[in-house]
This record gives C-alpha cells, sequence and structure tokens, in this order.
C-alpha cells in the first residue's frame, strides 16, 4: 500500500511524470523529498515496460545510511524483497542490484559508465540526484558524462533532482543540462502555512565584543577599507558585484600579472578571514550559549551549530560539566566512527546535546530534535536554510521548534536570520552577561503587569519568588502566545509541580490586555 503523500508531493510528481520524468525540485528541509524521490521511482516502474534500475546519488556516508534506511522500510512497506545495493563508505555491492546508492565520491569513476552500459543492455534508468547542488563542481561533474551519449536510449532515461537550494546562474543551467529543468519549488513558507514542517519561532539573539575584540575589530576594518579602495581603482567593478561574485574576482587577483595587485589581494583576503574569524570566536557567544542552555535544559534534544572546531570542543567542555554524560560534540577532527557514533546516541535520547560544525549541515535525520542554536554561523543562505531544516521535521508528538541566532551587533554580521522568510514569528533577545539573563521587552511589560498584581493581591513571598523563577524561563520562549487551549493542555499534562507552574504563568500572560 502506498505510503499516502502531502498535497504538494502528488503535485510535484504530477507535474515531474508530465515532463517526461526529468526535473529538479527544491524544497525545505523536512518537507519530504526523500518519500517523494521512492513514489516517483515506485510510480515509474509501474509505467515502463522495461526493468527499472534506480541510481541515487548522495554527497555523504551519512546520507547513504539515512536513504538506506528510508528505502528498506519503504520496500518493506510495499511487501518487496528487492535487494539494495550500497557504493561507497567500504561498501562494494555489485551494481546490479535495482536500487543502488552511491555516495559522490565512489560515484565519480564508474556511476556514468553503469548508467550507459544498462541503458544499452535495453533497462531504463531513473538517476536520483541528492542535494544535488554538488554535483555541478569540479570531479562531481563526471556522473554526467554518459549524457552526449544516450540519444538513442533517451527515452528511457530519467532522472529527478533534489535540493533545499537549488544553484542559480551558470552553475543552475549546467545542472538543469544533465537533470532536466526545475519543475517544482516548495520553500519554507509555504511548508509552514501547509503544516508540512513544524511550526517554528526564530529567536535573534544580539551580542557585543568585549573590549579587545572590538579594537581589534575596528583596525581590521579601516586596513581591510584602505586595500578594497586600492583595488577598486584599479578594478572599479567591484562595486557593482555582489558579496560572492567580488570575493571570487578578488581571489582571482591573488594571481593578478601586477605584483602590487596581487599582494594588496592577497592582504585582503587574509585580513577578511582574520576578522570574520574574530567574528565568529567572539567570547561572549561561549557564556551566551552556555546561559541559554542552562534556561532550557535537556527536554527537548538540542543542536548546536558552529563554524569552528575549537570552540565548539570550549563549549563541550562547559556543557560537559553541566550535563555529565549528555553531551556530545561532532566535526571533522573526531573521525568517522565518533561521528557515527554521537550521531546514533543522539538519535536514540542517551545525548540530549548535539554540539557540531559544518559537517553536519546535511543528511543529519533527528525529527524529534527542537532546539537549535547557531553559535557562530555563516552568511550562506544554503546553510541557514539546512540547518533550520534540521529541527523543523515533523514528529508525532512535536508541537513547535525554535531557534535561536547569535549575532555581533557590533560587526558586519547580519542581524537578522533569514531575511527574506515572511510569516515567521522572529523575536529579539537581549543578552546581558552581568546576569546571565535574557531581555525581551515586549515580554518583560506583560511580565511585570502581571507580577504587579500577584503582590497587590497579597500572595506569599514564596509564590511570588516561584512566580518569578517561571517568568524568568519564559523569556526565551513564546510559550505566552499560544493558544489557551494548548496551554491548558500543558496543565493537563505537567509532570512536575514546577512544569505546572510555569504552564499557570504563561496561561496567566496569555490573558494579559
Amino acid at each position: 500500500m502506498e505510503q499516502k503523500l502531502y498535497q504538494w508531493q502528488e503535485e510535484c510528481l504530477k507535474r515531474w511524470l508530465s515532463n517526461n520524468g526529468r526535473g529538479m525540485v527544491q524544497a525545505v528541509t523536512g518537507s519530504g523529498k526523500t518519500l517523494l524521490a521512492l513514489t516517483a521511482a515506485d510510480r515509474l516502474s509501474h509505467r515502463t515496460d522495461l526493468e527499472l534500475r534506480v541510481k541515487i546519488v548522495v554527497p555523504t556516508g551519512t546520507l547513504l545510511h539515512q536513504w538506506n534506511r528510508a528505502l528498506r522500510t519503504f520496500l518493506h512497506e510495499k511487501g518487496s524483497q528487492t535487494q539494495i545495493g550500497l557504493r561507497g563508505c567500504g561498501y562494494k555491492s555489485s551494481p546490479d542490484h535495482s536500487y543502488m546508492i552511491y555516495v559522490i565520491n565512489s560515484a565519480r569513476y564508474e556511476l556514468a559508465r553503469q548508467i550507459l552500459s544498462e541503458l544499452r543492455e535495453g533497462k531504463s534508468v531513473l538517476l536520483i540526484a541528492d542535494e544535488c547542488h554538488h554535483y555541478v563542481s569540479g570531479q562531481n561533474q563526471l556522473i554526467f558524462e554518459f549524457l552526449p551519449h544516450i540519444e538513442p536510449y533517451i527515452d528511457h532515461f530519467f532522472s529527478l533532482g533534489l535540493s533545499a537550494t537549488l544553484p542559480s546562474g551558470q552553475a543552475g543551467h549546467e545542472l538543469a543540462a544533465a537533470l532536466g529543468r526545475k519543475i517544482y519549488s516548495y520553500g519554507m513558507e509555504t511548508a509552514a502555512a501547509r503544516r508540512t514542517v513544524c511550526q517554528y519561532d526564530i529567536f535573534h539573539i544580539g551580542l557585543s565584543f568585549d573590549q579587545d575584540e572590538k579594537a581589534e575589530y575596528e583596525e581590521l576594518s579601516n586596513r581591510i577599507s584602505i586595500l578594497y579602495f586600492t583595488l577598486r581603482s584599479s578594478y572599479p567593478i567591484l562595486d557593482k558585484l555582489d558579496q560572492r561574485e567580488r570575493f571570487e574576482l578578488l581571489r582571482s587577483l591573488i594571481r593578478d600579472k601586477d605584483r602590487r595587485i596581487a599582494d594588496t589581494a592577497r592582504q585582503y583576503m587574509h585580513l577578511s578571514y582574520t576578522r570574520k574569524s574574530l567574528v565568529c570566536m567572539a567570547s561572549e557567544r561561549l557564556d551566551c550559549t552556555y546561559d541559554l542552555v542552562q534556561y532550557l535544559g535537556i527536554q527537548d534534544k538540542i543542536l548546536i551549530f558552529g563554524e569552528r572546531i575549537r570552540q565548539a570542543e570550549a563549549l563541550y567542555e562547559r556543557l560537559h560539566d553541566l550535563y555529565p554524560g549528555k553531551v556530545a560534540r561532532y566535526h571533522s577532527k573526531l573521525g568517522t566512527q565518533a561521528n557515527k557514533n554521537a550521531l546514533e546516541r543522539f538519535r536514540l535520547g542517551d545525548i540530549r546535546i548535539l554540539i557540531a560544525c559544518k559537517a553536519i549541515d546535511e543528511g543529519v535525520d533527528v525529527p524529534d530534535a527542537a532546539v537549535g542554536i547557531i553559535l557562530s554561523g555563516t552568511s550562506t543562505q544554503r546553510q541557514r536554510i539546512q540547518r533550520l531544516g534540521r529541527i523543523i521535521r515533523k514528529k508525532e508528538g512535536k508541537e513547535n521548534a525554535v531557534l535561536y541566532y547569535l549575532h555581533i551587533t557590533e560587526s558586519s554580521e547580519d542581524s537578522c536570520f533569514l531575511p527574506n522568510t515572511a510569516g515567521t514569528r522572529i523575536f529579539d533577545l537581549e543578552y546581558q552577561p552581568d546576569t546571565n539573563m535574557f531581555y525581551n521587552s515586549c515580554y518583560v511589560r506583560k511580565a511585570s503587569k502581571m507580577l504587579e498584581r500577584m503582590q497587590n493581591a497579597g500572595l506569599s513571598k514564596r509564590k511570588i519568588q516561584e512566580a518569578i523563577h517561571c517568568l524568568d524561563l519564559g523569556s526565551i520562549r513564546a510559550d505566552w502566545l499560544a493558544e489557551k487551549s494548548a496551554i491548558e493542555q500543558h496543565m493537563q499534562n505537567a509532570k512536575s509541580t514546577r512544569e505546572r507552574n510555569y504552564w499557570m504563568c504563561m496561561k496567566k500572560l496569555a490573558e494579559e490586555t
């Protein structure tokens, strides 16, 4: 029996099949791209008279295992005994399985040949390219080497590209030539409105440099401005380029024949990287994240995203002392097996906090993770969407998700995590390092009124102190904006007096005018 699909998946499949089974789909992480692709393969197998071979390409070993689990479940639910072949990460299955999953590093030098061979043998082939934005650069393009030779078999070749953020420009054209044009787009706003991903809130937390960091940042910025003025006098086009194009041009100028230009460009790039590292490693980030986790507790699983391994290790040491045995880290220097173990323990719930660097931006499927903290961020839109996508997957019993974005207000760092996302509840929090507390102006006004009424009603000091504690916890959440019925349900399900008191406070806040 076919698993029930969301409306967008049915619409997308209809469009893909009407486009002769070719095309790319841009859909937000967590909305069901994997099920979409597996259903496409299943429906296609009933439409073609030839034996269908399905080739799935993924960028990482983590995704290989994730697709393998999903495919096994999918086939089992259909009562199929079809065997699955794996290539990469130590797996060397024979390529003649009906379903093959490849890690791109293994697919580069063999997939094109295998696809062409099977087409010539009279079989149909469906190529599913997951996170397909990876396959337009360098050696990865080799997986498409079969394309110039398949004209005689074009009616039996099908393709489906999947990504949360498809590339634009020349890269987009090259990918479309290989996989077919973009046939469907399913963005964050639509997914949230249709409830195919979990409802979520974003909290922006503005932080500050310490005195030495601020002085260094200003000095670096002045030196960078002088160097840029020199480069712009020779290359006025710099002002007309976007950030990515500007950095690509500056990087190329390092090899300029004019030694003065090359040295200036090299200094500019070096100082820019140094300034970025200074922003990324600002000391207040660790203090804020530590205090934030203390407020949040470990009832919900917490994913913490960072950019530097040294920073991740420092935070791990502090949080490990706070929650022994409940914190793990995931980064490239730990090794494949250690990362795999940490991720599995986090998935099972033994670990409640996972501190990760860039390696976890793709391929992590932990649907019950409900809290994300951007310890240090990236300016890349794709990575931001992927990180939010890690916590908004739907799961039974999971009502909503929350993401905290830390940024340095005195720097050029973005103050808004996803500037183009409309319809999302966004809150600004002020971190107060002297008191280790968080300040939400709108929330505080309501909380102050409520406390004033409690005091005027003559409540005991003990009850007032308990209310203050609960209200402090509520300052970093949006529970006070929840529906009255939902709050009352939480009150009934509370497992402790403290938890029930918290939701009683949220109910009173919700009733404040």
